[in-house]
């Protein structure tokens, strides 16, 4: 088992823990274990971002604010009260997100009065109206925060626009910690690991859905050379 841990970076601010709500966790007892594995590689606080997508995942404030507490009851049930809870969630960039924030809708945000705002965007399609939902989160207070941007097929190819987004229009950019041993693909490995050579990564994740994820991360993402150097990094999370 490898030494290190994830113990410097305090909190995850990516993930799908909270029970019933997506294609995460789908039982506090599933939550739990999850819970356990993260706490076991070093965090100390989760922050847990159900997915909020059009018609697919109709999650509100209201109903991840009761999975949170749910789960929060059961965690210190369990010894693990030692772990902070906290969510935010992930949003889809649709057309449903542009009318949520032209309505003044809440959205859960994470960092306290940094108001950070994780979303995400179709894997394959560009959506056309990146920019004007970019303009949009800004005007209203809110920092964008762009989740897994190394998952994003449509960019592959073109590092200058995810520069661009980052330097340019103020983008802060989130990595997946499995990116690092190619969990999803040889491709967004090999971005993960331009980002942290440029020095662009603000965040980092586990993205946990499901105890693969978190085998993963213990047996094949921390014995990887890159994730010595994205610690290095002046990550965000420890801020949180």
């Amino acid at each position: 088992m490898p030494s290190l841990t994830l113990a410097t970076l305090g909190a995850d601010m990516h993930s799908h823990l909270l029970p019933g709500l997506d294609d995460g966790a789908e039982t506090v007892e599933h939550s739990l274990d999850l819970l356990r594995a993260l706490r076991n590689m070093g965090f100390r606080k989760l922050i847990m971002t159900p997915h909020i997508m059009g018609d697919f995942y109709k999650n509100t404030p209201e109903g991840i604010r009761a999975a949170l507490q749910l789960l929060r009851t059961a965690a210190i049930s369990a010894g693990l009260g030692d772990v902070e809870l906290d969510c935010a969630a992930e949003y889809y960039l649709d057309e449903f997100l542009g009318r949520k924030l032209a309505a003044g809708t809440e959205m859960l945000t994470f960092g306290g009065d940094k108001r950070y705002l994780l979303f995400e965007t179709s894997y394959m399609n560009e959506p056309l109206n990146l920019f004007e939902i970019i303009f949009e989160l800004k005007a209203q207070g809110y920092l964008p925060v762009l989740a897994h941007p190394e998952r994003y097929t449509y960019l592959y190819g073109r590092f200058a626009e995810l520069e661009k987004l980052r330097r340019n229009y103020d983008v802060l950019l989130q990595i997946n910690l499995n990116s690092l041993a190619g969990y999803y693909s040889p491709a967004a490995k090999k971005v993960a690991e331009q980002l942290i050579e440029a020095g662009l990564v603000d965040f980092v994740g586990t993205d946990t859905h499901h105890l693969r994820h978190t085998d993963t991360l213990l047996r094949r993402t921390l014995p990887q050379p890159y994730l010595q150097r994205l610690l290095q990094l002046p990550l965000l999370n420890n801020t949180l």
